[in-house]
């Protein structure tokens, strides 16, 4: 029997999303934490739903970095998280340049809530192969014995 991915470490973020109004108006901050994907799928997106994309993936960027054992001003610059999608819309994490060099064979996964003002992010750090690598993205998850479905 072969071992699975080891976790090794968990983090949370929970955010009001008025907290980074003024900040997402400024430049410097955009290019700080976001990747230039990011930034170009939120110029795809209007009104609150702009605000709303920005605003979970940096709490998704904040969650990745505690489950990483790092803090916001401690060598890995948020850009360097991207939170991209599955293909079933899901988030999906990918170190960069400092991120993947600080965490080599870790992979991190990450789920994105949303209610009212409220934005939340937990990520988990695993040691190992993600368990995404090995399925077919064509390929329908399986189904579990109780109807739900295995990611």
């Amino acid at each position: 029997m072969t071992a699975g991915p080891r976790p090794i470490g968990v983090g949370l973020d929970v955010l009001d999303r008025t907290e980074l109004d003024r900040l997402l108006e400024r430049r410097w901050f955009l290019r700080y934490c976001y990747a230039p994907e990011e930034l170009a799928r939120s110029q795809d997106l209007t009104g609150g739903r702009r605000r709303e994309y920005l605003c979970g993936r940096f709490a998704a960027k904040e969650a990745v970095l505690k489950a990483l054992g790092r803090g916001l001003f401690q060598g890995v610059a948020p850009h360097d998280i991207v939170v991209g999608r599955t293909p079933d819309g899901g988030p999906l994490v990918e170190l960069r340049a400092a991120a993947a060099e600080a965490a080599p064979s870790v992979t991190v996964t990450v789920s994105i809530t949303h209610k009212a003002d409220v934005v939340a992010a937990v990520a988990v750090a695993t040691c190992g192969a993600p368990q995404h690598a090995t399925e077919n993205a064509d390929d329908p998850p399986d189904k579990n014995s109780d109807g739900s479905r295995s990611l």
